[in-house]
């Protein structure tokens, strides 16, 4: 089995269990802040979500984690679209600061002994920006902001960049926003559901990479 593929199936079982620890202690990060903070839902908690959500993702906090604070605070529907919008601002603000800003910050960065691995994933996502983002970002492996500051710096298309962004990033933020609701009602149903469509998109995001250059210099390097 080819290194990456068992990593991903590695995670869902991951997923798996976290979701059903956190189920039994009944807390979970970032829990407490939401509470705090967006507790009671409307406008201004949604836009202060967005607005730090969208700041955290650029920096590169995990997108999974909005996701999962997301679902836990507006619910699994609500909190999805939110979390989706605040990953697209975050990614389009980290590929522009790369492209605009700090080209050379972020060309010394993605170098160095990543370098052989990064090299064939710029070229494939240069000669299909969208089916190649689409691809990777459906494979929950990789790293979210090496991905941006790797696009912005590579001169990547934006609008097939961001669009593939956008449509590979739902499945995984669906997953982690019931993860969250789940939490909050004590779902169980919910988390089954997560677990379920976390491994339906790691295949998909898999066998879409297979056909993509990305996924052999990958499959090579594993």
């Amino acid at each position: 089995m080819n290194p990456a593929l068992l990593r991903a199936i590695l995670l869902a079982v991951g997923l798996a269990a976290a979701g059903w620890l956190l189920r039994l202690i009944g807390v979970a990060p970032g829990t407490e802040l939401a509470d705090r903070y967006l507790s009671g839902g409307g406008l201004a908690a949604e836009a202060l979500f967005l607005a730090a959500g969208s700041i955290a993702t650029a920096i590169g906090v995990p997108r999974q984690a909005m996701a999962f604070v997301g679902g836990y605070a507006f619910g699994a529907a609500l909190g999805s679209a939110l979390a989706l919008v605040a990953q697209v601002l975050g990614a389009a603000a980290a590929f522009w600061w790369a492209r605009i800003v700090a080209r050379d910050w972020a060309e010394r960065r993605l170098s160095g002994r990543f370098g052989p691995r990064l090299r064939p994933l710029r070229d494939a996502m240069a000669e299909n920006p969208f089916g190649a983002t689409l691809a990777l970002r459906l494979l929950p492996i990789g790293n979210n902001l090496a991905l941006n500051l790797l696009a912005g710096m590579a001169g990547i298309a934006a609008l097939p960049f961001l669009a593939g962004s956008a449509l590979g990033f739902v499945p995984q933020t669906v997953v982690f926003a019931l993860l969250g609701k789940g939490i909050r009602v004590d779902g169980a149903w919910q988390m089954v559901l997560a677990v379920g469509l976390f491994v339906v998109a790691a295949l998909i995001g898999w066998a879409l990479l297979r056909r993509h250059r990305t996924g052999r210099a990958m499959g090579d390097q594993g």
